[in-house]
Formats: structure tokens, C-alpha cells, sequence
């Protein structure tokens, strides 16, 4: 018997449906540089010129991730390559990325990271030391989103990770360049919706995507929650099932997403979203496009 459903939410009421379908028509999607958007029905299953982030683990190069982006700009979507500041080894070799991603992909925003390097591989400490050098407007990018960690960073403490933020993202305006924030997923509301209060009360502004982890095993889920130091929401995932449920049950962001819609109040607190395809890209983009359907559905490729 299938455990699949485990993890759903009940049926949402009628706004909290329409507040969710609208959320997951303007969602973003994180995939891997191996994914190929037409081999996993991307182009059928998200509408045109959605944005698709493309990931910069350590096994690739910037070369496979301007060829992610190409192959995506072909597929008629908004290609966002991470750009991991500590993997590139020279002035160089970042010139050569943004140069090639704005010019062969259309890139026209970029997610500025450090990278999870110990060391850096060349003079990028951190994403600053990149943002400083100019490179970024200069290839014609003109948005830059930076990480968000609303449960903190297993390696740098909360009150730097808050000024290191605040700090691109005044450098990034002083450039020209539109600021925006990804955040870390997660798997309960309240540290995400307290983050954002305190970022809003700290006068930061600018467009905040919440990460979400898209369908997948609780098992795999697990396993990048304690790679990326989420430990705090962690126990979330497995509420109320047994041992051996935990390891076959499918969780969704059901839950979690309701609750952050039921917290929204008048302000909002939801910009946009942003799906992490642990469980693999289609399986995602199909969650998205069933939510999606509860207000207006994706309009079908010819």
C-alpha cells in the first residue's frame, strides 16, 4: 500500500487554494546542470519563461552551467545560474562565466553565492569580494539574488549571516543592480515567517522567494536537511509516522505551504517561492503544475 499521501495537507479552502495556485504559476525552480529540460518535460509541464535556477555543485564546471542555461533558454524558460564565488579559481575564469551566460544563454540574473569550498579556489572569499569587482553589471546582469538562511548557517553565525545580507544587498543597489533573496528550505512556517518579520523590521525590502523542498522520499529529504544544517524544522518531517513510515512516505510541501499562506495577515509575507527538486525535476514541476490548477492551470506547449 502506498504511503504517498502521508504528508498532504487536507484540502485547502477556496482562497487559501486560489492564494496557492497563484504562488505556484509564479514559482521558481532549482534543477541540476545534468538535468535536461526537454528529456524531463519541463517545457510541458511549467509555462514559458519561468524562472529555472541552475545549481553549481562541486562535481561540475562553469562550463556545465552555461550549457544548463543554454539548453534551457532554448527550451523557452528564464535560465538563473548559481554563480559560486569561492569555485572560481581567477578574475579570469568569472569574467569568462557571466560573459558566456549573458551572452550565450540571455542570462540576466545571476544567484550569488559563496559556495561550501573551505578554501576558496582563487581571490573570491565570498560572494562580496565578487559582487565588489563590477563584473556583474559589467556582462549586463541585472538582478542578483543572494542566499537566505531563516534557520541559520551551520557555519557562520546569525548576526553576521543578517549584516553580510544587508551589506550586498546596499552594494548591490550603489551598482544599479536589482537585490533580491532566496531562502535556505525548510519544513515549518514560523522560523521562515519570523525571519522575514525581522528582515522587514531591519528595512530590507527587496523580493524574498521562499525555498521549498519539492516532493521526495522523507529519507532524501533527510539526508540534504542535514547536509545544509537544517536542523531545527527537521522533525517536522516525520510527525506522527513510524520508523519504517518515515523511510517509504513521499513528503510534499503541502502543509508547510498552507501554513505560510494562513500567516500571510495583510502585509504578506510570500513574494514568491522557489522549489528545490531533490526528488527530481518533473516530479516537481508536476507538483507545481497541480497547484498551480487551482487557480488558472499553465497554458499547454503546442
Amino acid at each position: 500500500m502506498s504511503l504517498a499521501l502521508a504528508m498532504h495537507a487536507p484540502p485547502a479552502p477556496a482562497p487559501l487554494a486560489r492564494r496557492i495556485g497563484e504562488l505556484a504559476r509564479g514559482a521558481s525552480l532549482q534543477v541540476s546542470p545534468r538535468d535536461d529540460p526537454l528529456r524531463e518535460e519541463l517545457d510541458r509541464l511549467l509555462g514559458p519563461g519561468a524562472l529555472v535556477f541552475v545549481n553549481f555543485p562541486a562535481s561540475v564546471t562553469h562550463h556545465d552551467v552555461v550549457a544548463a542555461c543554454v539548453r534551457l533558454r532554448r527550451a523557452a524558460f528564464t535560465p538563473v545560474p548559481h554563480v559560486a564565488a569561492r569555485r572560481l579559481a581567477s578574475f579570469t575564469q568569472a569574467r569568462d562565466f557571466l560573459r558566456r551566460a549573458a551572452g550565450e544563454a540571455g542570462v540576466n540574473s545571476i544567484l550569488l553565492v559563496a559556495g561550501d569550498a573551505t578554501q576558496p579556489a582563487g581571490p573570491f572569499r565570498d560572494s562580496g569580494d565578487l559582487l565588489s569587482t563590477g563584473l556583474i553589471e559589467d556582462n549586463g546582469i541585472a538582478q542578483v539574488f543572494f542566499a537566505g538562511y531563516p534557520e541559520g548557517h551551520p557555519l557562520v553565525a546569525r548576526d553576521r549571516l543578517a549584516a553580510s545580507l544587508r551589506d550586498k544587498l546596499a552594494q548591490a543597489r550603489r551598482r544599479g543592480l536589482a537585490g533580491a533573496v532566496v531562502t535556505q528550505f525548510g519544513f515549518e512556517a514560523a522560523p521562515i515567517a519570523d525571519w522575514i518579520e525581522r528582515l522587514r523590521d531591519d528595512g530590507i525590502s527587496c523580493p524574498v522567494r521562499i525555498g521549498l523542498a519539492g516532493p521526495a522520499s522523507i529519507a532524501t529529504l533527510a539526508k540534504y536537511a542535514v547536509r545544509c544544517g537544517i536542523g531545527a524544522s527537521l522533525r517536522a518531517l516525520g510527525r506522527g509516522q513510524t520508523a519504517f513510515a518515515r523511510i517509504l512516505t513521499e513528503a510534499t510541501p503541502d502543509r508547510l505551504l498552507a501554513d505560510l499562506v494562513g500567516r500571510e495577515g495583510r502585509a504578506g509575507i510570500i513574494d514568491g517561492l522557489h522549489l528545490f527538486a531533490f526528488g527530481g525535476a518533473r516530479r516537481t514541476a508536476l507538483w507545481l503544475r497541480e497547484h498551480a490548477a487551482h487557480g488558472h492551470a499553465f497554458p499547454p506547449r503546442p
